[in-house]
């Protein structure tokens, strides 16, 4: 939301801060899955236990107004990092069958590189990064990885930094090469899927993993078909955590609504490129998005929007 949209009353009453913004952004978040479809515009505040709510827009307990396409107004003195975790989350918390939402994340050096040859990528953000890819977690309703994240890094994609519930886990495999060793397809914390192309779609799963086959075209998955495959699980919060592979095909098939790519003052020098497309003849045909930036810690995410 731009600045001129925003409006700050000032007040004696205390601030909104991070925290309290946090849990109201789950609260939001737990009542946008099961309200369908949203109101044009909620209140939300604490209700008589104090706890996170949704609330009359008359009520005195009022804090915050937002409405259901993401622009928000405060009804009491607002901290300058509430303000921005509200412009950078609200999108995630909001996501329904309405309005879905795809966003990825890559997190870069200054040189383009997610990571060495080998693929040592710890770490090439800072911890603030970490945080915020965790609370995207903790709002989305399934994060997506390609196999060549969970052959490097064995992840849990879970939500461990914040408060905040565990979202479905969705590998992209396509030709089922990950081995059932691997801890998400065992831990049963949250449920895993696994995509793979049509062919291999009949094998049993690895440990507790649900396999889903889809169209393979010889390169490369229809990953569209893939996202229509979440939506009929009631899943529209969609995060891209990566690899590089994964996200730029999720780029490349146009399917991202918004794209984060996170830059630490790091030069690796070599390694596994950030994203990967098609060559291009002229800047003219590059992607210019609009785009806002955050600071976080000694790290710059960009936060990109594909789409209006």
């Amino acid at each position: 939301m731009n600045a001129p949209d925003r409006l700050f009353l000032l007040s004696t009453e205390p601030t909104l801060g991070p925290e309290l913004v946090w849990s109201l952004l789950l609260e939001l978040r737990r009542r946008a899955r099961l309200l369908e479809p949203l109101p044009e515009r909620l209140s939300l505040g604490l209700d008589a236990q104090g706890q996170p709510a949704i609330v009359p827009a008359a009520d005195r307990s009022a804090l915050l107004d937002v409405t259901s396409d993401g622009f928000w107004t405060a009804r009491v003195p607002v901290a300058a990092t509430s303000a921005e975790w509200l412009d950078l989350y609200l999108p995630m918390a909001l996501a329904g069958r309405a309005r879905p939402l795809t966003v990825a994340h890559l997190g870069q050096s200054l040189d383009g590189r997610i990571a060495t040859l080998e693929g040592a990528s710890c770490y090439v953000n800072g911890p603030e990064n970490l945080t915020h890819l965790h609370r995207m977690r903790a709002l989305c309703d399934v994060i997506v990885v390609g196999a060549g994240t969970v052959e490097c890094d064995n992840p849990q994609l879970t939500t461990r930094r914040v408060p905040g519930p565990h979202p479905v886990r969705a590998v992209i495999d396509p030709r089922r090469r990950l081995v059932a060793a691997y801890r998400i397809f065992h831990d049963a914390i949250a449920p895993t899927l696994l995509f793979c192309a049509e062919e291999q779609g009949a094998e049993a799963g690895p440990g507790y993993a649900q396999i889903i086959g889809i169209p393979h075209d010889g390169q490369r998955l229809n990953l569209r078909q893939a996202l229509q495959q979440l939506h009929a699980r009631g899943l529209f919060g969609i995060f891209v955590e990566g690899g590089g592979l994964t996200v730029s095909s999720f780029l490349e098939q146009g399917l991202l609504d918004h794209l984060q790519v996170t830059i630490a003052p790091l030069i690796i020098g070599s390694g596994r490129p950030s994203l990967t497309l098609p060559v291009i003849q002229d800047l003219s045909q590059s992607l210019r998005p609009r785009h806002r930036r955050y600071v976080m810690g000694e790290d710059v995410l960009f936060d990109c929007r594909l789409r209006d």
